[in-house]
């Protein structure tokens, strides 16, 4: 994924050779070699100088001609699940005639430098690539780049660099674990929320989209489309299917650590993961309000995507999510992921109880604090939450 050019990103390097810090100590032992050796007459000073002079000399010479590739970063694979493996990807090819050696690239991985990839010599004609691996210990966005290509003398005393390559980024989704889907107290679809599966009873105006080909023209909605100049149809939904409504308490003073809230996230991701796959539709709901996702409400990959770019609130906690889910209505199914830091509300969860089939809460973090009739899962890695996630789906 490409991002444009950030204008707080560093200052490209100065164009051509320049020495690096052993360069100089060379150079400056030169200069007092032959200084002193001409001034006290030791020829051996004056010849050792020269030698450091004219290594220094050879090494700007080395670095003076610009190479001729052509290089670019890739960003393999562009979206990743928290903590499996992703990589930076360098790839050179020698456009000139002649062999190139000592090169190596040096990239920027959120902000800061990373270790330099070496990179073997380069035969006129070919290509070589290089790789290293790219942090995915949390989620979010990962700026990768600018990428730098450096070309140094055999003895590292000068280097050219060129920055090349465009700013790149990585998304680091939550883990999830597959999870089997909660039934519910009404009937529904097995296959999910079609309108060929559906009986005409329960389907019901959703939306206007743009007429595709093989859509049912009895649903063409004629005056959107004679004021739109576009073809529109009607989006209906199935509302005999279970929605799930999952609260995520982003409030970071309810966790006990940044782990325990990523464990949360993880356990939201892989709820909403087990959702959409049976194309069911779903509502999620954080401590800022409910999640944007537009047309995607049944599409995993588009809510890990904002499920990735979800942060610990300061000011916001379980109670301001548990407002925001009032303003809308019940559902067959309600799932509460929290910490084990404050206590549960009793109160409101036992108000949300009339308004769903199954109210599930799931805590993640160390703690023994429940309410009264209420289901709760405790969550030390994620991976706890398979097993009691199975026993929720036989009771």
């Amino acid at each position: 994924m490409r991002r444009p050019t950030d204008p707080a990103r560093p200052a490209p390097p100065p164009a051509g050779p320049r020495l690096t810090p052993a360069g100089y100590a060379v150079l400056g032992t030169g200069v007092l070699g032959c200084g002193f050796g001409w001034g006290l007459g030791y020829t051996e000073a004056v010849v050792l100088g020269l030698a450091a002079l004219a290594a220094v000399a050879a090494a700007l010479l080395w670095t003076l001609k610009v190479p001729d590739v052509e290089t670019r970063r890739e960003v393999v694979p562009g979206r990743v699940a928290r903590t499996d493996p992703a990589y930076g990807v360098v790839v050179l090819a020698n456009t000139g005639s002649r062999t190139l050696r000592g090169l190596r690239a040096e990239d920027r991985v959120a902000g800061r430098p990373m270790l330099p990839v070496d990179l073997p010599p380069v035969p006129p004609g070919c290509e070589v690539r290089a790789r290293y691996r790219l942090p995915t210990d949390r989620r979010g966005t990962v700026d990768v780049g600018p990428m730098l290509l450096v070309r140094g003398d055999p003895l590292g005393l000068a280097r050219r660099v060129r920055e090349c390559g465009d700013v790149e980024s990585l998304l680091v989704r939550p883990r999830t674990v597959a999870l089997p889907v909660l039934p519910a107290g009404r009937t529904h679809h097995l296959e999910g929320p079609t309108s060929d599966t559906a009986e005409d009873g329960t389907l019901t105006f959703h939306s206007l989209r743009e007429y595709v080909l093989g859509d049912d023209l009895r649903r063409v909605h004629w005056r959107s489309s004679a004021r739109t100049g576009t073809l529109m149809v009607r989006r209906m939904i199935d509302v005999s299917l279970p929605t799930t409504v999952v609260v995520l308490d982003s409030g970071r003073a309810g966790y006990t650590d940044r782990e325990s809230f990523e464990t949360a996230v993880d356990a939201v991701g892989s709820v909403v993961e087990a959702v959409a796959r049976s194309r069911f539709p779903m509502r999620v709901i954080t401590s800022a309000g409910l999640l944007p996702l537009g047309d995607n409400h049944q599409d995993a990959d588009h809510i890990l995507d904002r499920l990735a770019l979800v942060d610990p609130e300061e000011k916001r906690g379980l109670a301001d999510a548990l407002d925001a889910l009032e303003r809308i209505r019940g559902g067959d199914t309600l799932v509460v992921v929290t910490g084990t830091v404050l206590p549960l509300p009793a109160d409101r969860l036992a108000r949300l109880r009339g308004r769903f089939d199954r109210l599930i809460v799931v805590r993640s973090g160390d703690g023994r604090d429940s309410v009264s009739g209420v289901r709760t899962v405790l969550l030390d890695r994620l991976d706890d939450l398979v097993p009691a996630w199975r026993r929720e789906a036989m009771a």
